[in-house]
């Protein structure tokens, strides 16, 4: 199925795309920096989880329902199937790469998926703390 966009016009719809300080990824930040727990997002590691809380050891990742082909409700793309199935793999695979580098290092790995994000929405403190498991 060809693009029903103009080559300009998808440039631009793409090039505001981000890939760090998503809305999520700002969720998290400003839950974290508000219970005062020490953290650093997008930190320089191998394995590049969205954020890492030192004290405790975790990484912590925030994946996107579509390409991490979250299990509840991925859904396979009806279009350009040859293009989107192999860069999903590619995606998965590498995430379970990454998870195994961190763990190898003693880190504990913390998965945030879009959808929980969005069903959570209204008691956000409540689902972090249980999700990341922080004791004070």
């Amino acid at each position: 199925m060809p693009d029903n966009l103009t080559k300009e016009q998808r440039s631009l719809c793409m090039s505001r795309i981000r890939s760090r300080w998503t809305s999520a990824e700002r969720l998290l930040h400003n839950f974290l920096k508000g219970a005062k727990i020490k953290h650093k997002m997008h930190p320089k590691i191998e394995g590049s989880p969205d954020a890492i809380l030192l004290e405790y050891k975790k990484a912590v990742f925030i994946h996107g329902c579509f390409w991490h082909k979250c299990r509840l409700c991925y859904k396979e793309p009806k279009t350009r199937k040859e293009y989107w199935l192999p860069k999903i793999e590619k995606n998965v695979r590498r995430d379970r790469k990454n998870e195994r580098a961190l763990r190898k290092d003693g880190w504990r790995i913390v998965k945030i998926w879009e959808h929980e994000l969005k069903k959570h929405k209204s008691r956000l403190s409540e689902f972090f703390n249980k999700k990341l498991l922080i004791k004070k």
